[in-house]
């Protein structure tokens, strides 16, 4: 146990002289007078222990804070990654949306063609008719070839099919269902009987047998 004066503690604390007889009063710091001078117990190990835990708790402290501010960035790292991702998936979206336009105006385009290639074959044959011609080869080749066309479009307007809406006509259940499109999901790009339209399945029943892929 060390004895110092008033003004010497306050200097081996780094306080004030107020400060130490306040520790005095609270009985943090023992005291005791000698020849009318109060003198200062201190306890040299015990300062030391309690300097060191103070260090330790404010080492500890910093660790904490750098710890933080590294999860702090690497969220930020990781929101930047999301929104970029997300960015890229809407840019991919809106590419897809374009090319089913794109090729919706081609198809309707060809149609457009081919309508104005029959009304033309019309007049031609109704031409003939009026003067009892007989009709060219080619001209009854292009006839049939065009009422092939429009035979096969109005078959897949009423034959195609939703896979969805094909199975709910065979009343089955929606746990069934789901297994057959996650069959359909793994043989769409394999098997040509399949018609996949975005994340749709479709059937064309007029052409195909699909009992192999729905039991």
């Amino acid at each position: 146990m060390k004895k110092m004066s008033v003004a010497d503690a306050a200097a081996f604390f780094g306080v004030s002289r107020e400060a130490i007889h306040n520790r005095i009063r609270r009985g943090s710091l023992e005291s005791r007078v000698e020849d009318g001078v109060k003198m200062v117990l201190i306890d040299e190990d015990k300062v030391k222990k309690t300097t060191q835990k103070r260090v330790s708790s404010k080492v500890s402290a910093s660790n904490d804070e750098r710890y933080y501010k590294l999860l702090e960035a690497q969220n930020a790292k990781l929101q930047e990654r999301v929104e970029h991702l997300e960015n890229e998936t809407r840019t991919l979206r809106d590419q897809k949306e374009q090319m089913l336009i794109s090729e919706r105006e081609k198809i309707e385009e060809i149609y457009k063609e081919k309508d104005e290639q029959l009304k033309n074959i019309l007049q031609t044959l109704s031409t003939k008719f009026m003067l009892g011609a007989p009709l060219e080869e080619e001209e009854v080749e292009a006839i049939d070839a065009l009422d092939a066309e429009v035979e096969l479009k109005e078959e897949s307007k009423s034959k195609v099919i939703s896979l969805k809406k094909y199975l709910k006509s065979l009343g089955y259940s929606e746990k069934k269902m789901k297994k057959i499109k996650k069959k359909f999901k793994e043989k769409a790009k394999k098997d040509e009987r399949i018609i996949t339209i975005g994340s749709k399945y479709y059937l064309d029943i007029s052409r195909y047998e699909y009992t192999d892929l729905i039991k």
